[in-house]
């Protein structure tokens, strides 16, 4: 999925429910990231396998949901550079996480808008995700973000209609075609 560069100043916005906070990473949140990846279906995470994404990060874009009551980080996502695709340009939306005790309040969509927001403010300008295509719950929430599906095989458009009639989204690949059309030329010109 790609941020549409008609949204380059138009960042997201989802705020959290009453009872949870919002920070950057600090020392020590690697062991509950962990944790989190692990409950969430990704247990092969540790140290490791962490440490090629962090020179990755941006400055201050690990982000983090801190339940009050408890303390516990409950959620997670990263801004990271991805120079592969676009160049200096090239950001990227990484490693969304949730607590399953706390799915279903906005969790993921306010990390996901704080590292989107981030990655705005670095400069970034081509900006992009990773998903499956059977996460219906993730796909709705970028979608309502403003993140839009990258037709990029042949395939693409019937896959995208099955998965926006499963999350009662408009199938509109007429404007992510468009969308994926100013991208390129904006690449090209940067």
């Amino acid at each position: 999925m790609i941020w549409p560069q008609r949204r380059l100043h138009a960042p997201p916005d989802a705020p959290l429910p009453p009872g949870y906070v919002l920070r950057t990473y600090r020392p020590g949140d690697e062991v509950p990231f962990f944790q989190i990846m692990a409950r969430a279906g990704w247990p092969d995470w540790d140290e490791e396998r962490l440490h090629p994404w962090l020179p990755r990060i941006v400055p201050r874009g690990w982000f983090l949901v801190v339940h009050e009551a408890t303390g516990a980080v409950v959620a997670s996502a990263m801004a990271l550079r991805d120079e592969q695709e676009f160049g200096s340009q090239g950001g990227e939306l990484g490693w969304v996480v949730c607590d399953p005790a706390h799915r279903g309040k906005g969790l993921g969509a306010a990390v996901s808008a704080a590292a989107t927001l981030r990655l705005l403010e670095e400069g970034y300008r081509h900006l992009h995700l990773y998903t499956e295509e059977w996460r219906f719950a993730a796909l709705r929430t970028y979608l309502r973000l403003g993140y839009v599906p990258l037709l990029y095989a042949s395939d693409m458009p019937e896959r995208w209609r099955l998965v926006c009639t499963a999350v009662r989204w408009p199938f509109t690949p007429e404007v992510w075609e468009a969308d994926l059309e100013s991208l390129q030329s904006s690449s090209r010109s940067s």
